[in-house]
């Protein structure tokens, strides 16, 4: 294990405790910090388009939420000026609330323990209040018109027998609470009356569950005698096997990626300028009146990167490892180190290229690497892995792992069309885990288009006798308003982001080639609260010009925002796209029908997307990767002669 070297204040991408400290002192020099006041988002802006990260005016975006109930504000600091260079007054019943805050999750459980309406709903249940857990669930929007403007939180119980039981094995279902946090006010209690409560715990490391722990497994050990192969500097400047990347971390996106180029002969050519997740939400699917409105943000409302854990050596990562510990704010404006929340590290990916030629007698084999940036962060019940891969061959790929705990439920009797069982009695809703990533493109500079891709079987006729021929077909996206796309798996739809005014060796325009997983969009109806305020995630692919206040798919205020914010207002401006400077955002997840096995701890399941060269280089960009590069004594090709191992 290797911590990467102590960054300066000047790191590119990320912020530094003295930054902080600075933006804190600022904020509350101009009266806008005081006893009264809470830090719900701080967070480095990045330069503006064309400055050299060196000669960038470190720009920090505050949102303020204000408990005494006057109006949130979002400003603007420079650190380099020692001033605030904008405050904005927020009318929340318009813009939308500021992100959760974690002091609030106290607040839910904390009211309903003494509200007599939530008292009694429990003695009705034979529950003492002592044993109950209250998971804070941020409200989304709907048709109660008296929450318009009110900061609200929804609360779900859970009895918990002693500490360290599961409450999410013991759902207390019929039963939900409306709590308006700021003015600490319990607004409504809604009881349909009591189901039972399911009665086996879930405790994942009781030996009654576990049974006897396995015996036989042997070590794996991963070791590289000689460190890694790629190299840290300036505090998280990262150069490896001819790529480089500044690796930041946003406490609303968690890793960002800036700045990926790759080393091409005497040129470094740069691919994309800013890489993130953008957004995240989790729709459920049970139309009870108790749950009908679970839908959460984990990104705009929850702010993932706030969550983000501290990662440990053998057990979160494996090998030879170099750890980032980002900076962020807590909500007072003291700085707070994530120890070891980003993981870096090689892994061997298995076969990269090979062939045993029977002419030439040649037998050819390359191993491939791949470089893993990542963090973890937990979101309540369930823990989330932000993966992104850099491979040899130019490839670019990111992965999200669900784990942890699903969001359980009763389960009714007779059964359900909209939840799984789980366990005896224990249900869990049907749900969908969607992401959307934004990939702000710079392939060989800011000149960029998009192509869709179709193949096309060609009918069999004059000049396709035997019927055997097939083609592809490709679109171009040359306004916003034509740029909003959905996937298809059976034409193999993939989409090319490329710049006209660069070309390969062949007089073609380089480009990458975007290849999605092809799951489901969000399922929710069209016209329900989810699908306006979550409409990113009812396309796969939306291209927008680029713009620097654009950033979030679902705008900068996704809490209790009635929906139209993000990418439906950007897109509507219909912007010219082709050859120009584009941000490229896709749509990717998971749709979960829990499973028996996912009970009572999740397994990983995962999802991702993938960006691969499409004509950006001359050849192949791997050509020159060594044959044996672990030097061992015995080599798995012979090179110009016949035989080897495979």
């Amino acid at each position: 294990m290797t911590l990467a070297p102590t960054r300066t204040a000047s790191a590119f991408c990320l912020a530094s405790a003295q930054e902080i400290l600075a933006v804190r002192s600022i904020l509350q020099s101009e009266g806008h910090l005081g006893a009264q006041h809470r830090i719900a988002y701080l967070g480095l802006l990045d330069p503006a388009r064309g400055t050299q990260p060196e000669e960038a005016e470190r720009r920090f975006r505050v949102f303020i939420h204000d408990v005494s109930g006057a109006a949130p504000r979002d400003i603007t600091v420079s650190t380099a000026q020692g001033k605030v260079l904008s405050a904005v007054e927020l009318d929340t019943a318009v813009s939308g609330e500021l992100p959760v805050l974690e002091e609030e999750f106290e607040v839910v459980e904390s009211l309903l323990a003494t509200d007599e309406r939530w008292l009694k709903a429990l003695a009705d249940r034979g529950l003492a209040v002592e044993k109950v857990r209250v998971a804070p669930l941020s409200a989304g929007v709907f048709e109660y018109t008296e929450e318009k403007g009110r900061r609200i939180l929804r609360g779900l119980a859970f009895v918990q027998d002693f500490p360290e039981d599961s409450a999410w094995a013991h759902p207390v279902d019929g039963l939900v609470a409306y709590v308006d946090v700021v003015s600490k006010e319990v607004t409504q209690v809604i009881d349909l009356g009591a189901m039972p409560i399911p009665a086996e715990h879930g405790n994942y490391t009781d030996p009654e569950l576990t049974g006897p722990v396995r015996t036989t497994q042997k070590p794996i050990s991963i070791t590289q005698p000689e460190g890694p192969s790629f190299t840290v500097t300036g505090g998280n400047h990262v150069e490896w096997e001819k790529w480089s990347v500044d690796v930041g971390f946003d406490v609303r996106e968690g890793v960002v990626l800036h700045n990926l180029a790759f080393q091409d002969g005497g040129r470094k050519r740069p691919i994309i300028n800013r890489a993130s997740i953008a957004e995240m939400v989790v729709p459920y699917g049970d139309p009870s009146p108790i749950r009908s409105w679970q839908n959460y943000f984990d990104t705009g409302e929850y702010l993932v990167g706030q969550y983000a854990n501290s990662l440990e050596l053998g057990c979160d990562c494996l090998g030879e490892i170099t750890y980032l510990s980002p900076v962020i704010s807590d909500a007072f404006g003291n700085p707070r180190e994530i120890r070891n929340g980003i993981c870096m590290h090689e892994e061997d990916w298995s076969i990269l290229s090979k062939h045993s030629d029977l002419w030439s007698g040649v037998t050819y084999t390359r191993r491939n690497r791949r470089l893993v940036i990542s963090f973890f962060t937990t979101i309540g019940n369930y823990d989330y892995g932000f993966y992104w891969y850099l491979y040899l061959d130019g490839t670019i790929e990111f992965e999200a792992k669900a784990t942890g705990i699903v969001f359980t439920s009763a389960f009714p009797e007779g059964g359900s069309d909209n939840i799984s069982q789980l366990a005896p009695g224990l249900g869990a809703p049907f749900h969908q885990h969607l992401f959307s990533a934004r990939l702000d493109m710079a392939i060989d500079g800011f000149t960029n288009r998009v192509e869709e891709e179709d193949v096309v079987r060609q009918a069999m006729g004059p000049g396709n006798e035997r019927g055997n021929a097939f083609s592809r077909k490709r679109t171009l996206l040359a306004r916003e308003s034509e740029a909003v796309r959905e996937a298809d798996a059976h034409a193999g739809r993939t989409w090319i982001i490329s710049n006209p005014e660069s070309r390969n060796r062949l007089g073609e325009p380089v480009g990458y080639k975007l290849h999605s997983m092809n799951q489901p969009t969000l399922l929710a109806d069209p016209d329900s609260s989810i699908a306006r305020r979550a409409a990113f995630a009812t396309r796969d692919l939306w291209v927008t010009r680029f713009a620097e206040d654009e950033k979030y798919p679902t705008g900068d205020f996704v809490n209790q925002h009635s929906g139209g914010a993000g990418l439906p207002a950007y897109v509507a401006q219909d912007r010219d796209i082709n050859g120009q400077d584009l941000v490229v955002w896709h749509t990717f997840g998971l749709t979960h029908f829990p499973r028996v096995e996912d009970w009572p701890i999740m397994p990983v399941d995962t999802v991702g997307f993938k960006l691969r060269p499409e004509g950006f280089f001359d050849r192949s960009p791997v050509l020159d990767v060594p044959a044996n590069p672990n030097k061992q004594e015995s080599s798995c090709h012979t090179e110009g002669g016949s035989g080897g191992c495979h």
